[in-house]
């Protein structure tokens, strides 16, 4: 069996894949920020993790897959400042911030069901949905680490992660620390030591009545502070409640779930020099081993107008964009496949195009290599085992999808194959590229079966007036008319 290799941010290189336990793989995803819908460029990330979980699978690994869902405290600035998202989201819906995640944590679900993404919509043994406000007291359990061990102080508005005290921060981003302190004009928060410190827990500002705090100080501490229990806080309780750091998350529940050490952690590229430099901090900080996890992966940016898409301005394009503009979301999957995860992804709507075409062109293959059978090498074969080969080699060679496409077209169009034996690899191949290859397509009602019948007998009398009419009839109600040899086919577009 091919060896498989992953680019690992750490070290800068591609490094051989070997897990810590045998046959086993601790894998943790950064998830949403559930105040509003995923954009296209958050879900090619979603895409990327779950080919990286689907050939961890096809090498014969058993994963165990973590997702967050942070549903609280992150605020609209990586520097500790602004406005909690949450809550930013729950005044533009005239909301509560509760039933904003809810909400969009439903549809974010619903879009990775869309793109085929291999992740039920509830936790198992080996799937675990984790959400921020259900792990309060593991995060302040480990702030308390972090305070033993000497890494914190507090100030007015919160706990600080001392980063002068660890003494390789910044090791994943290689973060020149002296430049930043040379470079730093302003220190956001009054007291804030140094330019890299972060907040690992934010106090509620005096006064104030945030829609989710906790208790952070006291015998309740990890309590969510209701209406109820307001009334009764001492002022230990009432000085320190507040919210966790938008890091600490991530770094309690990773290691909650997967341990003090483990395989591989993911994310988008921007999480490198904040998000993902602070966690490693937080971790090895409270006492993990170190490294924490032995493999980092970042997701490139997909872009429009040579820009990186965001959830603000015109380019907030979402898969729902995609789905009323006619087009499949595998269509979007497939899209995603045309570029290594490591390259960055331009986005435009003829490139969607391109995608859809080149989608339906290997359905029809798989649909033609069904309706039309021949004889030929079987699956046991040399032939076989050669395009499996190649398509290992493409997919163990840090997910290269776009020669893993390749493999797989050399393999449907090899008519030394017969066609059962390329159905069977097709099939192999699909479940580390999650296109649907395979899939039952949609059944045709007998109303287009009908009009499909009129146009035929309408092109018999060279009717083509009617004819025309009654193909724009059928591709209204999205169905497609193929004139083929063998007949006229209509399909689910």
């Amino acid at each position: 069996m091919a060896q498989l290799f992953l680019y690992n941010t750490l070290t800068r290189s591609k490094d051989p894949f070997h897990p810590i336990h045998a046959g086993k793989v601790g894998l943790y995803t950064c998830g949403p920020t559930v105040y509003h819908y995923a954009h296209l460029g958050n879900l090619r990330t979603y895409v990327f993790e779950d080919i990286l979980k689907r050939v961890l699978r096809y090498n014969k690994l058993v994963v165990k897959h973590v997702m967050n869902i942070t549903d609280v405290g992150h605020l609209t600035s990586d520097a500790d400042s602004g406005e909690d998202k949450m809550e930013k989201g729950a005044k533009r819906e005239g909301k509560s911030v509760w039933d904003v995640a809810n909400f969009y944590t439903d549809a974010f679900k619903l879009d990775l069901d869309r793109l085929n993404v291999d992740f039920p919509l509830e936790s198992d043994d080996h799937n675990i949905w984790c959400k921020a406000t259900d792990h309060i007291p593991e995060q302040i359990a480990q702030i308390r680490a972090l305070e033993k061990n000497g890494f914190t102080y507090a100030i007015e508005d919160g706990v600080y992660f001392d980063t002068a005290k660890l003494d390789d921060y910044g090791k994943l981003a290689r973060l020149n620390i002296e430049e930043l302190k040379a470079g730093a004009r302003i220190e956001v928060a009054e007291g804030k030591r140094n330019p890299t410190d972060f907040a690992l827990w934010k106090f509620s500002p005096k006064g104030e009545q945030r829609a989710m705090e906790w208790i952070f100080d006291g015998e309740r501490s990890g309590e969510l502070v209701t209406n109820e229990l307001r009334s009764t806080l001492s002022e230990k309780e009432e000085t320190t409640r507040g919210f966790p750091g938008w890091h600490i998350e991530c770094s309690a529940m990773a290691e909650k779930y997967l341990g003090n050490h483990f395989d591989i952690h993911c994310g988008g590229i921007d999480h490198i020099p904040v998000h993902h430099t602070n966690e490693i901090a937080q971790a090895e900080g409270a006492g993990a081993k170190t490294p924490w996890v032995n493999v980092w992966m970042h997701g490139e940016f997909l872009v429009i107008d040579k820009g990186k898409m965001a959830k603000s301005g015109e380019n907030f394009l979402t898969l729902q964009t995609l789905i009323d503009k006619d087009y499949d979301p595998l269509v979007y999957r497939f899209f995603c496949l045309s570029a290594t995860y490591s390259q960055q992804l331009s986005f435009s709507w003829e490139s969607i195009d391109g995608a859809k075409n080149s989608y339906d062109s290997l359905k029809s293959k798989i649909r033609d290599l069904r309706e039309n059978p021949t004889e030929g090498a079987d699956t046991h074969s040399a032939t076989a085992q050669a395009h499996k080969d190649a398509f290992l080699t493409s997919v163990n060679d840090d997910l290269n999808m776009p020669q893993a496409l390749a493999a797989l077209w050399a393999m449907v169009r090899d008519s030394a194959l017969s066609t059962d034996a390329r159905l069977a690899l097709a099939d192999d191949f699909d479940s580390v590229l999650g296109l649907k290859l395979l899939a039952e397509e949609e059944a045709v009602p007998e109303y287009i079966l009908a009009l499909a019948t009129q146009r035929d007998e309408a092109r018999a009398t060279k009717d083509w007036k009617r004819s025309d009419e009654l193909r724009d009839e059928i591709q209204k109600d999205g169905f497609i008319v193929e004139d083929t040899k063998q007949g006229t086919k209509v399909r689910k577009a």
